[in-house]
């Protein structure tokens, strides 16, 4: 183009607009001045008028006040969503990334093609920084299309994460919706092309009928959420995961395929699986020497890995850093606080409890004379009836009433492969749905004896027989009378079910109790903890408790609903145990404590042992260590069998069960911590020689203060709002959790016009109550306070339109000029906040983006124009924090504007030599961040557009008898 450069300001349609690259000769894409994408113009000049703009100086009678100037800059950087930093997708998300959450990206733009294992621990966000990537590989345009593969119990809450914080409109691709999606495409269409960003559930699209066109028509970009269960490298594997392992094989298989692979457990103890994990990434990573140098700085490019204290303070003066305002604290709970609670049984519990022993040492004992199928039937039912006994009485009743699934087995090997699943606490996330069912015990040896057991089990229903029941009661108003939110877990559905309905009523008239189980599909169990939060949340005295299964043991997040966790049924893995308490205890947490009561009984002969030889032993070894590491499924399982033959035995043979107890089930233990212990040193040294080494904490200090430079913070935002709608004469309420709600009825009409239908309706009724809430996710009809909510927009919007607008009519929260006199200075010193604009050519490995972008920026000098001190850039952004400490004359601050705007043409060199020096910084900031990437960092290229709009002049006047 020769008449309009891209950049350039024009006038058309009686508006000025900003020149856009997709332009031509005979046709300009337009964007309005300090609009947005969605409000792009194609104009013909030779149809209509467009002529050369500028952009009109502030007017010396437009005078405001310090917070006025304050308020003009949130709005400008507010309406930004193409920042012209390294980062092209940081604009148009509504989270504000922690520092570390930035590492994985900074990796990922350094790598042509992006090929990641991230593994940090449970809790630090890795969703988020998957996120990140995604986003910003679709802003730069190395992806055109995005698939997540994850379980269906996490697929909504990916497409929630992803919606809401990050911009993308993903499809849910389940096993429930695409009947309806296939009806949808033309003939012959896949939909995968049809949708081009797609929230998969793993386990549907794994079968041999769906996987063909999944890998076909695959996104350009595919995220694989935990990762690790989709690893099988030996025979023992399930078929399921052996189908999923081919499935991300032939997904990996193409290099051109960015891939980010996801999970907190890429070990599980097993090294090949590792290995197999890291070919998928990268191939030649499955069989370097990760012992030499080479070998690590291979996998340091593709691998990241990070504990809690590793990001704790991830900025912080450990790490070197000069800058104070850069250090960075991760509010994590600080501990977790644990309290072991015992119960002791009622005597008809006991009673019933040591008659079901008697039978089941009789049955085990009888059927090991019948042959080894008989035996492990006999086995799997005795374990199944002591669990359900020890958990309550409505899940005993269940289990005696129902047949055992081992109970069919025609082999011993089938026995142990149908009884071992129902039964154990494995780690393994794979075995999570139908895990809280009740096992059956009834194997048609003895069907009359144990209806009779079952009849006994019904009656001792209730606090007043079933003491665990009791102590829970207890131990729940206490946590309540603290302020907590608990959340109990159970083992069993029956269980839970039972335990919710005995809550009700008994905790207080302003707690409301629920329950979730695997009985509900993954949505219905969000959507009753989402009701639980509500109900609970319209009375903030209100307290809220959810009774739950381990099917919320992983990937829902609870943090935001619940501080306190209760294992009222002990996990014979204490793994599980960990994940339970992951669920709160993670970023976000508000609590500084996260308390765990551990419910056990002192004499029902297991939970004891449980709670000393497993869970007690955990947690040492993850506070010596500072790691959690899982105990070894086969030896924990060691243990355990060893507890129930010594609790089968010390009935019938006490003297060989007291022999047993000291010798047999020593050796277990003993064995159990050597092989934890031996997995504990393993994983520390895993940690540290595969320590995320290559970017350093000073790169990311430099971008993260390049991005708040031109972003600002969350905290910005929600003080803008706050300050802007008082501005415009709503009346705000606080909500007690950094929110607030407000009554809108008084605001402008153009402003109720503009949010009415962000906000659902056609008009904002009077006395209408808004809620404002301090969280990304918020319901229809409420606004989250971040930047890329669009009733947040819409109120920037208006401020900045009025600002910029003298006639407009009502209340002009911001204004272009002011005169304040301050202590905080001692000669007159002038603020300009100066908008830049930028076009940038940004190639990436598929195309070159051309793309024109906006920064502001305060400039502060002191004296007149024509004789200027320029001010440090910090020194300017401090001048906003001043208020006025002496009334100044309106007809003196009138005069004072007009002699420093009519010399502001004195400042154009320096304005333009900073603009000049910001593309130079921005350009260097580019080729940093993807300075391994040699192609691409030589084609980027930053050029300043001017000249540079001054949209505010501020004047800060020393107090009267100062220097002027």
């Amino acid at each position: 183009m020769t008449s309009f450069t891209v950049g350039s300001l024009v006038s058309a349609r009686g508006r000025d607009w900003v020149v856009l690259p997709e332009s031509a000769e005979d046709m300009l894409v337009l964007r309005p001045l300090g609009g947005s994408d969605d409000e792009l113009a194609a104009v013909f000049p030779s149809l209509e008028e467009v002529r050369h703009a500028e952009f009109a100086r502030p007017s010396a009678d437009d005078l405001g006040d310090a917070l006025a100037a304050g308020l003009l800059r949130s709005s400008l950087r507010i309406g930004f969503r193409s920042g012209a930093g390294p980062f092209r997708s940081l604009a148009g998300i509504a989270v504000e990334p922690r520092a570390y959450q930035l590492v994985p990206l900074m990796m990922a733009l350094r790598q042509r093609v992006v090929r990641m294992l991230i593994s940090d621990d449970v809790g630090i966000g890795k969703t988020v920084e998957a996120g990140l990537i995604g986003s910003e590989l679709l802003a730069q345009g190395s992806a055109q299309r995005l698939a997540v593969l994850c379980s269906p119990a996490l697929a909504e809450q990916w497409q929630e994460e992803l919606r809401t914080k990050f911009g993308i409109d993903a499809e849910l691709v389940l096993a429930s919706t695409v009947s309806k999606l296939e009806r949808q495409l033309d003939l012959g269409q896949s939909l995968f092309d049809r949708h081009p960003y797609v929230v998969v559930s793993t386990d549907f699209i794994k079968s041999t009928r769906h996987r063909d066109d999944f890998v076909k028509h695959c996104p350009d970009m595919v995220i694989v959420d935990e990762a690790h269960s989709c690893v099988a490298t030996d025979e023992t594997a399930s078929a399921q995961s052996q189908l999923r392992h081919e499935l991300l094989e032939r997904v990996a298989a193409d290099p051109e395929r960015h891939l980010l692979l996801v999970t907190a457990t890429p070990h599980s103890g097993k090294e090949s699986a590792f290995r197999a994990l890291l070919g998928m990434v990268k191939p030649e990573l499955a069989d370097v020497d990760l012992d030499s140098e080479s070998g690590r700085r291979l996998l340091a490019a593709h691998f990241v890995q990070r504990k809690r204290a590793d990001v704790r303070q991830f900025l912080s003066t450990k790490d070197g850093l000069a800058d104070d305002s850069l250090r960075e604290d991760t509010a994590f709970p600080g501990d977790r606080f644990f309290k072991d609670e015992t119960y002791k049984l009622s005597p008809a519990y006991r009673a019933l409890l040591d008659d079901a022993v008697a039978y089941a040492s009789e049955r085990v004992t009888a059927a090991g004379e019948q042959g080894r199928r008989e035996a492990r039937i006999a086995w799997w039912s005795a374990i199944a009836l002591l669990r359900s006994l020890v958990s309550s009485p409505r899940a005993a009743e269940q289990t005696l009433r129902t047949r055992a699934a081992a109970a069919q087995a025609s082999s011993a090997d089938e026995a142990d492969r149908l009884g071992a699943p129902l039964t154990s606490d494995s780690s393994d996330s794979d075995a999570l749905e139908g895990f809280d069912v009740a096992p059956g015990a009834e194997t048609d040896q003895a069907g009359s004896r144990l209806a009779e057991l079952a009849k006994r089990a019904k009656t001792l229903e209730g606090p007043t027989e079933d003491r665990k029941l009791a102590a829970l009661v207890k131990h729940l108003k206490a946590l309540l009378a603290e302020g907590y939110h608990p959340i109990v877990f159970c083992r069993y559905i029956p269980t839970a079910e039972y335990v919710a309905e005995h809550l009700e009523g008994k905790l207080g008239k302003r707690t409301v109790v629920r329950s979730v189980t695997g009985r509900l599909s993954p949505q219905q169990r969000v959507k009753r903890i989402e009701d639980l939060a509500a109900e609970a949340g319209e009375d903030t005295a209100a307290r809220r408790v959810l009774v739950a299964t381990d099917c919320l043991s992983e990937g829902v997040n609870l943090q935001h609903y619940f501080d306190a966790v209760v294992h009222y049924d002990l996990a014979w893995n204490p793994t599980r145990h960990d994940q339970r308490e992951g669920r709160v205890d993670r970023y976000g947490q508000k609590r500084d404590i996260v308390r765990v009561v551990t419910l056990y009984g002192s004499d029902n002969g297991i939970d004891g042992k449980v709670l000393e030889v497993l869970i007690k032993k955990h947690r040492q070894i993850q506070k010596d260590l500072g790691i959690s590491v899982s105990v070894p499924d086969s030896t924990s399982a060691a243990v355990t069998d060893a507890i129930v033959e010594w609790l089968l035995m010390r009935k019938t043979q006490p003297e060989q069960a007291s022999l047993f107890e000291a010798d047999t089930f020593k050796t277990k233990a003993d064995e159990l911590e050597a092989d934890w212990k031996s997995a504990a040193d393993r994983e520390k040294t895993s940690r540290s020689k595969f320590a995320q080494r290559s970017i350093h904490p000073e790169e990311i200090a430099r971008e993260v203060a390049a991005v708040r430079d031109t972003l600002g913070r969350a905290t910005e935002v929600r003080g803008f709002t706050r300050h802007a709608l008082n501005s415009l004469n709503a009346v705000l309420r606080e909500d007690g959790e950094g929110g607030f709600t407000a009554d809108l009825s008084g605001t402008p009409s153009g402003l109720r016009d503009a949010l009415a239908p962000i906000l659902g309706g056609e008009a904002i009724e009077p006395d209408s109550q808004v809620a404002f809430r301090s969280t990304a996710a918020v319901a229809r009809g409420e606004v989250a306070l971040v930047r890329t909510d669009p009733a947040v927009g819409a109120l920037a919007g208006y401020v900045l339109n009025a600002a910029l607008d003298e006639s407009a009519p009502g209340p002009r929260p911001a204004r272009r000029c002011g005169v304040i006199r301050t202590r905080g200075v001692e000669t007159r010193t002038t603020l300009l906040l100066v908008r830049y604009r930028f076009h940038l050519a940004l190639p990436s490995r598929a195309t070159e983006r051309q793309v024109v972008a906006e920064d502001a920026r305060l400039l502060a000098f002191q004296g007149s124009p024509a004789t200027a001190t320029w001010l440090k850039p910090e020194d300017a952004v401090a001048l906003l924090e001043l208020s006025a400490d002496e009334n100044t004359d309106p007809g003196f601050a009138e005069r004072t504007m007009k002699r420093v705007l009519d010399g502001l043409d004195a400042t154009t060199p320096y304005l333009e030599q900073y603009g000049d020096e910001l593309a130079a910084e921005l350009l260097a900031s580019h080729r940093r961040v993807r300075k391994e990437s040699g192609e691409i960092v030589r084609g980027v290229t930053v050029t300043a557009q001017k000249p540079a709009d001054i949209l505010g002049a501020y004047v800060y006047l020393p107090v009267s008898g100062g220097a002027a």
